[in-house]
């Protein structure tokens, strides 16, 4: 009984810090959400089809290891995000914060990653910036995917990097 309870607190709070070992149910018609349907390659210049994309998620329900409308982790919905506009990014927090393009703070745009140090010693928690202060992110089990706060509070202090995979277009003078 204890080594099931230890069991059962390690893949709560280990989040979307790994990767599952087998894949997640496939959703069935009762609780089937609207996605959005693949589109063409996110315009390099704009990450809001990134954000846009994720928004269409919220309310969708937390599933660790979760990468489908099944449910999702956080490092789950990055990858779907990014895939529906046709990126492809690492699986976990950590991989996406190592490959993705540093971007400074004060520089973010709807569509970056941002990542957080939660509950170890390295990068265990992403979400996707919104605009206006929000980021979008699946945050633990028992929370469906939802907007969170990214200038007080909880995740504030919390807050590591922001990273991109878009790459805005150089503009001609």
């Amino acid at each position: 009984m204890r080594a099931a309870l230890g069991l059962a607190t390690a893949l709560l709070v280990g989040g979307c810090a790994a990767v599952p070992t087998h894949p997640p149910a496939l959703p069935g018609p009762a609780n089937a959400i609207a996605v959005p349907t693949p589109s063409p390659p996110v315009p390099r210049e704009d990450g809001s089809a990134i954000a846009s994309a994720a928004a269409s998620l919220v309310g969708a329900p937390y599933h660790f290891g979760g990468a489908d409308v099944a449910g999702f982790d956080c490092s789950g919905l990055a990858l779907y995000a990014h895939e529906v506009v046709g990126l492809s990014i690492p699986r976990t927090a950590a991989d996406q914060q190592r490959a993705a393009r540093a971007v400074p703070l004060a520089q973010l745009a709807p569509g970056d990653l941002v990542f957080f140090r939660i509950r170890s010693r390295g990068v265990d928690h992403v979400g996707i910036y919104a605009g206006d202060g929000r980021f979008i992110h699946a945050p633990r089990a028992g929370r469906a995917v939802s907007y969170a706060d990214l200038t007080r509070g909880f995740y504030a202090r919390h807050l590591v990097s922001a990273g991109r995979f878009w790459e805005p277009e150089a503009r001609a003078p």
